[in-house]
């Protein structure tokens, strides 16, 4: 369940800052999100 929700959250905001951010920052924000995503999945305790 984990990874699907890593996954899920990994897409939807990668996808928001493509779509927000130019190119750049959008290819530089990936590693923020990769991050929170990992994070929000495996420690957040929300799911």
């Amino acid at each position: 369940m984990e990874r699907k929700i890593f996954w899920s959250t990994f897409a939807v905001l990668g996808l928001i800052a493509d779509f927000v951010l130019p190119f750049w920052w959008g290819m530089a924000a990936t590693i923020p999100i990769f991050f929170i995503s990992w994070w929000v999945a495996y420690y957040s305790d929300w799911f």
